[in-house]
């Protein structure tokens, strides 16, 4: 097999599209939308790509197809990739590729090493980030920025197999992030942080605290929520997450980070129409810092309180009043449902 980035010369060719989804091909994805044959499916592109090799029906699944492409670059793209290419060498590294892959798509704490290998290769505990500034992995190789994904794939590729196994040699490229998923494990751990699940509106209110983003707190402009970290602890199907910020709250309300993809073995969660919360919680608002506004410009955020700039900004209403409205707007729903 060989694997070309995604371009529009390939339209007219048939071909085996890998993670991301692209017409004129047989999927082997996890994105909403996929035609993957049923008995490959899985949560993850990569764990997709691992029961194609180890099917034996592996050569009807493809219809002999030997190009290989994908659409973008991100920790599960380019394992998924990887995983085709190197066809029955990749099951040795199942437990490397799986939780690394989930690690990066999901913003899953699976175990260290699969945490550190995903920021090496895309960056970030998420897979789309609003600043994007590539893969550190590739940015070493070439030893400077990096012209698209097309090259980042031909950089990072042939270091995939080394980056699973000697993690280690690689602290350089993922050192800061992991620190800093630490520190917010860590305040979970100490109960600085906290989560309250609120079962009848399964929903996990996170409580985020002031030292995870350091001495000078939280800054809209230069931090992010601890996704992994809120993904090790919160079970709900909906995470409401409050950071103190300025005289008040920072606020985002989230799915679970894997809702995104079409899933298996996770639960699949029920996307929601927010107009009538955000309109309360406008109504209960008092300050004038900001709006609640319905947000999906990331894979699964839902709901922000935001400034003018599109910026996180400070709600002054406090968790509970917030938690509290989420609720009655679940009840209601759900008795409109009958």
């Amino acid at each position: 097999m060989r694997f070309e980035f995604y371009h529009s010369g390939l339209d007219n060719i048939p071909k085996l599209s890998v993670d991301g989804t692209v017409g004129n091909s047989i999927h082997f994805s996890h994105w909403q939308g996929n035609e993957t044959p049923a008995e490959v499916k899985a949560d993850t592109s990569t764990e997709i790509a691992l029961n194609l090799m180890a099917s034996p029906n592996r050569d009807a699944l493809t219809q002999g197809i030997e190009l290989i492409t994908n659409n973008h670059f991100d920790t599960d793209g380019i394992l998924s990739v990887w995983t085709m290419l190197n066809g029955e060498r990749a099951p040795e590294l199942r437990d490397q590729l799986i939780p690394a892959a989930e690690a990066g798509d999901f913003s899953e704490f699976t175990n260290d090493n699969a945490i550190r290998a995903s920021i090496a290769i895309q960056g970030s505990d998420q897979p789309v980030t609003a600043d994007d500034a590539g893969s550190p992995l590739a940015h070493q190789l070439a030893g400077g920025p990096v012209d698209g994904d097309a090259r980042a794939y031909e950089l990072v590729l042939p270091e995939v197999e080394r980056l699973l196994t000697r993690t280690d040699e690689y602290e350089n490229l993922w050192r800061g992030p992991w620190q800093q998923i630490a520190t917010a494990i860590d305040s979970f751990e100490r109960g600085a942080s906290t989560v309250q699940e609120i079962n009848e509106a399964k929903l996990s209110l996170i409580t985020i605290a002031r030292e995870v983003f350091g001495p000078t707190g939280f800054d809209p402009a230069r931090h992010a929520a601890p996704f992994t970290a809120i993904s090790h602890y919160a079970k709900g199907q909906l995470f409401l997450i409050a950071i103190p910020y300025q005289t008040g709250w920072a606020y985002r309300i989230d799915y679970p980070y894997y809702s995104w993809a079409e899933t298996i073995v996770r639960p699949r969660i029920e996307r929601r129409n927010f107009a009538l919360l955000v309109s309360s919680l406008n109504q209960l608002e008092t300050g004038s810092a900001g709006r609640w506004n319905s947000d999906t410009s990331e894979l699964s955020s839902a709901v922000k309180f935001t400034g003018r700039d599109g910026k996180l900004s400070a709600s002054v209403l406090q968790p509970d009043r917030v938690a509290d409205s989420i609720r009655s707007e679940s009840e209601a729903r759900e008795a409109a449902a009958g």
